[in-house]
């Protein structure tokens, strides 16, 4: 009896484990008609306004609690960890985002090229569902459309999620970037650029 209680328990357990982990759902990959994001794109606000903003809404979803980021865990003190990012108690998606005050947009029939500064390229595929990397830190990325809008999710294994939704706005003459932030308990934090096309 008490061997029975204990494999069930036990089954209970992997059950629950397993269940808690969250995946992303592929997006649709087809090219809304008529829709082209490509060109070069100004921001409309104050760049460092935007950047405190963003840092803002990673502190409040990261799953770090304010008073512990200066306090070891008995755990990081007694043992080390074998990697980098199994040491980090919250999310650490954000570090897939770029920004810039200027993007270069190249779309393609299977994905998306931003320019951010002239430094950094970024690939969007559309329809893509894979694992992207930055060194040690992984997350599960998907990227396509809903409607005219496309939509990118990356999702890092400490259940925090970053969301960036492009569209077209103003007869074409706007690129609306909205950036989300959301915790592994369901937090989000939202901040909107706005771009005017320059060419």
């Amino acid at each position: 009896m008490i061997r029975q209680f204990l494999a069930l328990a036990s089954c209970a357990l992997v059950v629950t484990g397993c269940s808690t982990q969250e995946v992303l759902e592929p997006r649709d990959g087809t090219v809304p008609p008529g829709i082209d994001l490509s060109g070069t794109w100004d921001i409309q606000d104050d760049s460092r306004e935007i950047e405190r903003r963003v840092r803002e809404a990673i502190r409040k979803t990261d799953g770090v609690k304010d008073d512990e980021i200066f306090q070891p865990s008995q755990r990081q003190s007694t043992t080390r960890r074998s990697s980098s990012q199994g040491s980090v108690r919250g999310g650490l998606v954000h570090v897939f985002l770029e920004t810039g005050k200027s993007l270069k947009v190249t779309q393609t029939p299977d994905g998306l090229f931003i320019s951010f500064d002239r430094s950094v390229v970024e690939e969007f595929r559309f329809g893509e569902n894979r694992i992207v990397s930055v060194g040690e830190i992984q997350a599960q990325r998907v990227t396509g459309w809903e409607g005219d809008q496309l939509v990118v999710d990356s999702l890092d294994r400490n259940g925090m999620k970053l969301t960036e939704r492009y569209r077209l706005l103003n007869n074409n003459a706007v690129l609306e970037r909205s950036i989300t932030f959301r915790s592994n308990d369901g937090q989000t934090e939202s901040v909107t650029q706005l771009f005017d096309r320059r060419n």
